[in-house]
């Protein structure tokens, strides 16, 4: 299954410098925490994506049905980043928020509440048409991406979607259309996880 086809599984997220490291620099540490550990923990915020209550129960329900969530990254360049974290690292993860455990050997997360699991992080660039895509889960179930996603600078930059048909609803100005993603990774069991 594609990214982009029906039924698939779709995080998509806003990333850039992070906690004093360049994008490039967070994909080339993240792509040797999966070959040396065999899965990377991206860290972020915000509730869009909570753990527990979105993104786990979400991902679940894919991979039930036979399928992969896939975290689709835009990058937005230096001079229009809205967020800045501290380079705190992370020192243990919990599935439920309550529980917690040891980052595993070769895991570092630096200014994160939360983190997706991921593997296969690799470059691919395609346009991902918002109007083919809804929120699958949360308060805003349904509503459709080009009217829930802000533009970079706008406060909703993250969003569990689910692929469909093209919606032959009208857009307004202010409606992000399309999103230009340049990399992509599997979510990987437990999918998302607390962090502290």
């Amino acid at each position: 299954m594609t990214v982009l086809e029906q039924g698939a599984g779709l995080v998509f997220m806003r990333v850039g410098t992070h906690a004093g490291e360049t994008i490039e620099e967070i994909v080339a540490r993240k792509r040797k925490e999966i070959e040396d550990a065999g899965q990377a923990f991206w860290g972020y915020g915000g509730q869009n994506c909570h753990p527990r209550a979105i993104v786990q129960p979400y991902a679940e329900g894919v991979a039930a049905a036979g399928n992969v969530v896939r975290l689709c990254l835009e990058t937005v360049a230096p001079e229009k980043e809205t967020y800045w974290a501290e380079a705190s690292e992370a020192r243990e993860w919990s599935i439920d928020g309550v529980n917690f455990r040891p980052l595993p050997k070769g895991i570092r997360v630096t200014g994160s509440r939360y983190a997706f699991v991921i593997t296969g992080l690799r470059a691919e660039r395609f346009e991902l048409p918002l109007t083919s895509a809804r929120v699958a889960v949360g308060p805003s179930r349904g509503r459709l991406g080009a009217r829930y996603i802000d533009e970079i600078g706008g406060p909703v930059d993250k969003a569990v979607l689910r692929v469909e048909d093209p919606s032959d609803q009208r857009l307004e100005k202010g409606d992000v259309e399309t999103i230009l993603i340049q990399y992509v990774a599997e979510l990987h069991r437990p999918y998302a996880v607390f962090l502290r």
